[in-house]
């Protein structure tokens, strides 16, 4: 299949995600099952949440650290309900150098415990708190189902991990960087998000509380974009995590663990995207502009390259690219930069040189009639105010979109028709068993219990019993 052609969204939204992350050469299957290798411009849109990312975390006072990859089993086994939680996607290492080892290393699957340990060393005091650090690493969990970018065996994020003297600086810790995630999505991945708590049967193992932004992908499922954890005492006590206070008294720390991972990628893709490929979100693409010189001889060409040229010029401290592939037409370049998501494309040829203007064709607006034409000494300026009305047009249609698809229904037959066509947000009681009902009826989860309520209390959507909280139940990813 030429690049020209991918499968309908409509008619089959997963085969269409699995192509445009091939086409795009976001990245590829790895020779391991389960594993994926990212390549240069799937790399560079990490890099550039990367960014967005870390300079928010130093801002809120975060530093930097890196942790090991392999830790002890004995760790893990030491909060049992995180190791339960984890059991089941742990790999492990028995062998090391030719001999069996003592005791068995878990490739890290997240990193509170060794963290943990480490901070029991190095805490002491009051003076000592708090402490905040980030680490950007891989991490490994044996999935069953695997799929680019949204679940692999390996995969890339950014864990952060906090330890407070009291509870409620944990408390504002946590909900600091959940907001900060949410931040990020909408401003930089014009990514809608509903920010809230998990279930009881949903939260991190070994949590207190868990907290989510979730976002509506282009096929309605839901995907869970970025967590953080009140992890109470619970790893402070597993580990021995203690400071004396003011009054040189031995107390536990509370802690904090949060994090955002490459699934994100998958997240841009799945609620931007369109039949033609990728449309990146200006801020976090690796490249914003690219320039396309049209001639069809060498005499055109002498006229429209030095244009070209003065334009990439004129652009600077913008991530422009000039195409200056001779090899492949016009037509080719458009669909190829179409496919690979940038959000402008400009177009030079010989009329526009001779007018002494610059065709301007924006990536969300792929018809041939909202191109426009700008004066050549008007283009950095154009193109700085067209970037920022690209994320808003993105957010406004990804936010639409997210609120035609989210139902409010008045019994559990229009839940159960409701998640076939969306979300359904609903009064729940908060049983388990009425979540469990909905999850073998429908296969949708509980996503989360927003912050922002509807005040009052029903009745319901399973059990009929009074319910004081409303929550957002969907099939996801």
């Amino acid at each position: 299949m030429s690049i020209y052609k991918l499968p309908k969204r409509k008619s089959n939204f997963s085969e269409w995600y699995n192509q445009v992350i091939q086409k795009a050469e976001l990245a590829d299957y790895a020779p391991v099952r389960g594993c994926m290798v990212v390549r240069p411009y799937g790399w560079a849109i990490w890099e550039n949440i990367q960014k967005a990312l870390d300079k928010r975390f130093k801002e809120t006072g975060h530093v930097n650290a890196a942790f090991p990859l392999f830790i002890p089993m004995s760790f893990l086994e030491k909060e049992k309900d995180h190791v339960k939680g984890f059991s089941p996607e742990l790999a492990v290492v028995t062998y090391g150098g030719g001999q069996k080892l003592e005791e068995p290393l878990v490739v890290r699957p997240t990193s509170e415990t060794i963290i943990g340990h480490m901070y029991a060393k190095w805490i002491k005091s009051y003076r000592d708190l708090p402490l905040l650090i980030n680490q950007w690493a891989n991490v490994v969990r044996w999935e069953m189902r695997t799929r680019l970018f949204l679940r692999t065996l390996e995969f890339y994020w950014q864990e952060g991990h906090t330890a407070h003297a009291t509870a409620e600086e944990a408390k504002e810790e946590t909900m600091r960087m959940l907001e900060t995630y949410k931040d990020f999505a909408v401003n930089e991945a014009a990514v809608p998000v509903i920010s809230g708590q998990k279930s009881e049967s949903e939260k991190f193992a070994g949590a207190l509380r868990s907290y989510t932004i979730e976002a509506m992908m282009g096929d309605t499922r839901a995907l869970q974009s970025g967590t953080s954890h009140n992890l109470g005492q619970n790893f402070a006590k597993a580990f021995n995590i203690q400071y004396l206070d003011h009054n040189n008294e031995l107390q536990y720390c509370w802690t904090t663990s949060w994090g955002l991972s490459t699934r994100f990628i998958g997240a841009i893709i799945m609620t931007h995207g369109d039949d033609q490929g990728l449309i990146l979100p200006p801020r976090l693409a690796p490249i914003q502009v690219v320039i396309v010189p049209i001639f069809r001889n060498a005499e055109e060409k002498s006229i429209v390259m030095p244009v070209a040229e003065m334009a990439l010029e004129q652009l600077q401290g913008i991530r422009t690219k000039l195409d200056n592939r001779t090899e492949l037409t016009p037509g080719f370049k458009f669909n190829d930069w179409e496919m690979r998501g940038v959000p402008i494309r400009i177009e030079i040829g010989p009329k526009d040189v001779n007018n002494k203007t610059i065709t301007i064709a924006r990536r969300d607006k792929p018809n041939k009639e909202d191109k426009k034409q700008v004066s050549a000494d008007q283009l950095k300026p154009t193109i700085l105010e067209l970037l920022d009305a690209i994320h808003d047009s993105l957010l406004k249609r990804a936010t639409a979109f997210r609120d035609t698809h989210i139902f409010t229904p008045d019994n559990y037959n229009d839940f159960k028709e409701a998640i076939v066509k969306g979300w359904a947000y609903s009064w729940w009681c908060g049983a388990p068993a009425c979540e469990a009902q909905i999850k073998e009826d429908t296969k949708a989860t509980t996503r989360c219990i927003p912050f922002d309520q509807t005040k009052g209390k029903g009745k319901c959507i399973v059990c009929g019993k009074e319910a004081l909280e409303k929550a957002y139940f969907s099939r996801g990813y």
